[in-house]
């Protein structure tokens, strides 16, 4: 079973307009709430590829009770621990005749240090009886920063393959705990690390340095433009599917869901990374969040084009051996 790990989830109050205007009182023509946070959007749209999977999260106030129901509603599985503090709220509107979306976030989470340490114990036991563990999102408060270092070194010492994908003050605390496979976006890196990922070089450069850190498999994503990726020390570029852009949240979460469901039917490099590449893409050609149908990825998947750049392709067998 593959689980998905989220500190800060969200409860998103979503509003659609036919035109906003700014300044003035507008009048919404439809509203939902909707569950969102990293881990569970992933959780989500392995439910579309019909991957078995478990989410689990921080819930806590009248927040968290919507966000439990809304989970619940779309058969998303999910264990959580409860918190004294609200579940961090968003409201994001987005205008039909302007095709634009945007976000305002509320306060996160202050999660307590027993909360956090209740998290780690539970986390302890569902990594043991997972096959597959995400670490996605954002860490909500000080105290919850070392919770993704800690499950994936669990993870590594159980020989259990985990995926990370996350961003903020834990982010090289995270990669220095050695996750198997690290998905991350290129305003992220730079914006973390004051560094510039300018050219092809400066890629190849720190995916060399993601291999030195013992990571297997590494995929930097900047949005429609091109994808770089590591297998081991075999560097590729990866260029996504030409799409018209309704609403790009969660495809980055969409593309981590490809690269679980590769991994949990054993497939080579080549096809799951045209999967991930093609539920990205297709997510952002969408306003639902990672609910991309298999036969929707299928449309895209054989207009991604992955080329070796470096090294030339080992002429083996490409399929994943993590154990």
């Amino acid at each position: 079973m593959v689980l998905t790990v989220t500190l800060n989830p969200l409860l998103e109050h979503r509003m659609i307009f036919d035109s906003v205007l700014h300044g003035k009182s507008n009048h919404c023509k439809k509203e939902f709430f909707f569950a969102g946070g990293k881990g569970i959007n992933v959780s989500r749209q392995l439910n579309k590829l019909g991957i078995k999977n478990y989410t689990f999260t921080f819930l806590g106030g009248n927040n968290g009770k919507i966000l439990r129901s809304l989970l619940t509603n779309e058969k998303i599985d999910f264990g959580f621990v409860s918190t004294q503090s609200e579940t961090r709220r968003a409201c994001l509107t987005y205008s039909k005749n302007e095709k634009t979306l945007s976000t305002y976030f509320g306060l996160n989470s202050n999660i307590l240090e027993i909360e956090a340490e209740e998290f780690k114990s539970k986390l302890d036991k569902m990594i043991r009886n997972s096959s597959i563990v995400v670490f996605s999102g954002s860490s909500p408060s000080k105290i919850t920063e070392d919770i993704f270092s800690y499950g994936i070194s669990l993870a590594n010492f159980l020989d259990k393959i985990s995926i990370l994908d996350t961003y903020g003050s834990h982010l090289e605390k995270s990669i220095n705990a050695a996750p198997t496979i690290l998905h991350i976006n290129k305003q992220e890196i730079e914006n973390t690390f004051d560094i510039s990922l300018v050219d092809e070089k400066s890629y190849l450069d720190y995916l060399s340095f993601l291999y030195s850190k013992k990571i297997k498999l590494a995929f930097i994503t900047n949005g429609k433009k091109e994808t770089y990726a590591s297998k081991y020390d075999y560097i590729y570029k990866i260029t996504p599917p030409i799409i018209d852009e309704l609403d790009s949240t969660g495809s980055g979460d969409a593309f981590t869901a490809g690269l679980v469901y590769g991994l949990e039917k054993s497939l080579v490099f080549e096809e799951f990374v045209k999967i991930a590449t093609a539920l990205g893409s297709k997510n952002a050609n969408m306003m639902e969040t990672c609910s991309v149908s298999f036969e929707q990825m299928e449309e895209l998947k054989d207009t991604v084009i992955i080329e070796p750049i470096g090294k030339k392709m080992k002429m083996i067998d490409d399929s994943p051996q993590f154990h």
